[in-house]
């Protein structure tokens, strides 16, 4: 509990500082993915009303796939948690507030004329007014960042044990409000403030895996069999089976995200941990189109096929965009202007968590 305040020396001395370390690219590529997979095929089977193979992929990651985000969106919180208030509101609060606000507007612009035919403008209005209290759709994440952010910073001088069985306690209680940020926090702090308490054992669990690649192995295999039986038995949402669940499959993309890194596999993954961010906020406009279109014509009837598609282009179409951006210098859309920033950028080493 001691080691909270700082990334222990063992952790982090193998990378050099300025460059990002390569494990956690690929575990962030592999959560996005994840992530992108789950809306796809949810969203899928909704509008067919049937579900498909890639149900059976969902179900598997569901007891990891948030966790796993959460937990490594607070590792390098120690390296920058002792900074002024002004420049960690504007690197933790103003950078994902902005893209929130830019991508809600997005998301809602297309989704307007709809809410509109079902009630009125007025009513979709205020919809749009209430998204900044109630997250809307799929940025509820970069939502309740900020806030995980301020609550850490804040909890400073907090025994971190106290801190830690509260927010456990939170997530074993199900706390069910209504409201998507309070019940998303008290399910998903714990394993944010895990990532930041523990962080040196992180990096020395990924270090063991590089070290031990037959042995990660094996325990990633014994890992499957255990989520995959929990989950067809309907175990996996039982109170502490969830918790445990959580911390087990995190521990295990963590573990896999490093045997990728070390043997150099699948360098997409690591390219779509790289650009998480940009994957996160625009997946939802290919995916919803590429949905609509091949549901409506009916061209392919396999409702798994069609899950698989849809995610395949919400990842890459995500990418085209950011991409087109750039081309039309629409970089505002994925890069905060110097406009919305309360502090200045200071030259120095590229961490991950500042996604």
């Amino acid at each position: 509990m001691a080691l909270s305040g700082t990334i222990a020396a063992s952790g982090l001395s193998k990378a050099p500082s300025p460059a990002r370390v390569d494990w956690v690219d690929y575990a962030k590529g592999i959560c996005i993915v994840m992530v992108v997979m789950m809306h796809s095929v949810l969203g899928v089977e909704i509008a067919a009303g049937q579900t498909g193979f890639m149900h059976v992929a969902v179900a598997f990651a569901k007891p990891f796939r948030m966790p796993d985000f959460f937990l490594i969106s607070g590792l390098f919180l120690p390296l920058v948690i002792d900074r002024d208030w002004r420049t960690y509101l504007d690197r933790k609060v103003v950078h994902f507030a902005y893209f929130y606000v830019v991508w809600v507007t997005i998301q809602f612009g297309f989704k307007a004329p709809a809410f509109a035919a079902e009630t009125s403008w007025r009513e979709a209005g205020l919809l749009y007014l209430e998204s900044f209290v109630e997250p809307f759709g799929t940025l509820w994440f970069i939502y309740l960042l900020p806030i995980f952010f301020v609550v850490t910073k804040l909890t400073r001088r907090v025994p971190p044990l106290a801190i830690w069985l509260i927010a456990a306690a939170l997530e074993t209680a199900r706390i069910s409000t209504g409201w998507t940020a309070i019940d998303e926090f008290c399910a998903r702090f714990v394993y944010f403030y895990s990532g930041y308490l523990f962080a040196p054992y992180v990096f020395a669990l990924s270090d063991r895996a590089r070290n031990h690649p037959a042995l990660a192995l094996a325990a990633l295999a014994t890992w499957a069999l255990v989520n995959a039986g929990l989950v067809a038995l309907g175990a996996s949402e039982w109170k502490i089976v969830s918790l445990a669940l959580g911390f087990a499959g995190a521990c295990a993309i963590i573990t896999m995200g490093t045997l990728l890194a070390r043997a150099q596999w699948l360098n997409f993954f690591r390219f779509c941990g790289e650009h998480s961010i940009v994957i996160y906020l625009a997946f939802f406009l290919p995916m919803a189109a590429t949905r609509t279109l091949l549901l409506r014509t009916g061209v392919i009837a396999d409702i798994g096929t069609v899950s698989l598609i849809v995610t395949i282009v919400g990842v890459l179409g995500s990418l085209a965009i950011w991409y087109v951006a750039l081309r039309l210098n629409a970089r505002f859309l994925f890069e905060r202007p110097q406009t919305f920033w309360i502090a200045p950028k200071k030259a120095g080493p590229v961490l991950q968590a500042a996604e």
